[in-house]
């Protein structure tokens, strides 16, 4: 099994910035998909972001110009870099891992507070 644990949320101001990091450990073997997603008190968890092993990646809507997800294949260790935040970024972010057969794997969660 693998474990992931988010690092870099917090608490700033509208137009400010922040990144994200996700490491792994455990059993991190053909990681292939990682990603992020979040979630609001109330609604259903949302696509933030995700990066193949090849370096595809792929953006919820909301975020598309001003968040950029990287990955370092070596240690399999996910970033999420947030730029020009909104209050209505506001959310709990999740990574994840995606492996043949086992499915996704999430971390515990960040809080990102956005103020106005």
């Amino acid at each position: 099994q693998v474990q992931l644990v988010e690092s870099g949320g917090g608490l700033v101001q509208a137009g400010g910035s922040l990144r994200l990091s996700c490491a792994t450990s455990g059993s991190i073997f053909s990681i292939n998909t990682m990603g992020w997603y979040r979630q609001v008190p109330g609604k259903e968890r949302e696509l933030v972001a995700t990066i193949t092993t090849g370096g595809i990646t792929m953006y919820g809507d909301s975020v598309k110009g001003r968040f950029t997800i990287s990955r370092l294949n070596s240690n399999n260790t996910v970033y999420l870099q947030m730029n020009s935040l909104k209050p209505e970024d506001t959310a709990v972010y999740y990574c994840y891992v995606a492996q043949p057969l086992a499915g996704r794997s999430w971390g515990q969660g960040t809080q990102v507070t956005v103020s106005s």
